[in-house]
């Protein structure tokens, strides 16, 4: 596979690095056939091109896996990890800039090169990056489908207090620290949506970020995008993931989505949020559960790489 160093956004107020990963045998000036590609993005917090956690690596993972069946793809670090404090001057951060305004970029930098088939690019969001893939298509990635990776059809704010509720584990003294935690956070998103944008954007939540932010994404789910929409979609689910829930999350996608067509579903049972064997089935011992190197399987590689090529035949 050839490997390529780019700059997404060169030229712009926030350029970032990003590795290009494109088959060796095929899409080469060798075949001069262009090869079908996916644009990686991540889950919420600041990552690198890896979307590294500790001892995984899932975009690494999957970008080599899915060059060994063909298919190109990039990945690169996310605005918020390279470009952190100014982003918080700026104030008023949404998706918008922290990811939406990336993706995009990434997709067309990729539909500007003759190596890859323009017409047969996908996003491949996870975590939060699947949540936001549908919009991200909608605000002008316009792909031909979408993999959707441990996301939600739910909003962020109720992903957070469930997850607060999940970490309160037994040990009481936790649990009363938590708990409080959980209120606090609760009480903060009663009424969001009455509020105004600007109340919105005058209430902190934390580290700099207000409740705008949750307002702003909230107002559409990813249900509510791809109803909209007929592209294929591949919704995928690790049955040991703590962050998203394949009973409520996974269930709740199947249950919105029920009758819409070019819809896909696989679930992994024993792999957790970031699609590696799961160690443990414990929100509050994620640290033990990430600390371990381990690398995304050909089941799912596979899986993806035979959903754009079901597609790209089309």
């Amino acid at each position: 596979m050839i490997r390529e160093k780019v700059i997404v956004g060169e030229g712009t107020e926030y350029p970032l690095n990003g590795m290009l990963t494109i088959p060796e045998c095929t899409g080469s000036e060798r075949t001069g056939v262009p090869v079908p590609a996916v644009v990686m993005v991540h889950g919420s917090g600041a990552s690198n091109m890896d979307e590294k956690v500790l001892k995984l690596t899932p975009f690494k993972d999957l970008a080599e896996g899915l060059a060994r069946h063909g298919i190109a793809s990039l990945r690169y670090d996310k605005r918020s990890f390279v470009h952190g404090r100014k982003m918080l001057k700026a104030g008023d951060v949404t998706v918008k800039e922290e990811t939406i305004e990336d993706a995009v970029l990434a997709v067309n930098m990729l539909k500007a090169d003759p190596r890859i088939d323009s017409g047969n690019i996908y996003i491949l969001g996870h975590s939060m990056g699947a949540m936001l893939a549908p919009r991200i298509d909608a605000e002008g990635g316009d792909v031909k489908g979408l993999i959707m990776m441990a996301g939600t059809p739910y909003r962020l704010e109720d992903i957070v207090v469930r997850q607060l509720k999940q970490a309160e584990g037994n040990n009481p003294i936790i649990r009363g620290i938590v708990g409080l935690e959980r209120k606090v956070y609760a009480d903060k998103f009663e009424g969001l949506y009455e509020m105004s944008d600007e109340e919105a954007k005058k209430k902190k939540f934390a580290g700099g970020m207000t409740l705008y932010y949750f307002k702003e994404m909230g107002l559409k789910t990813a249900s509510d995008y791809l109803l909209e929409s007929s592209k294929p979609v591949l919704i995928m689910q690790g049955g040991k993931d703590f962050q998203c829930l394949a009973d409520e999350d996974f269930k709740g996608f199947q249950e919105q989505l029920a009758g819409r067509e070019n819809t896909e579903y696989k679930l992994y049972p024993y792999l957790n949020h970031c699609f590696v064997t799961a160690i443990c089935d414990d929100i509050t011992k994620a640290s033990k559960e990430y600390s371990l190197e381990r690398h995304i399987g050909e089941d799912v590689i596979k899986d993806i790489a035979d959903f754009v090529k079901a597609w790209d035949a089309r």
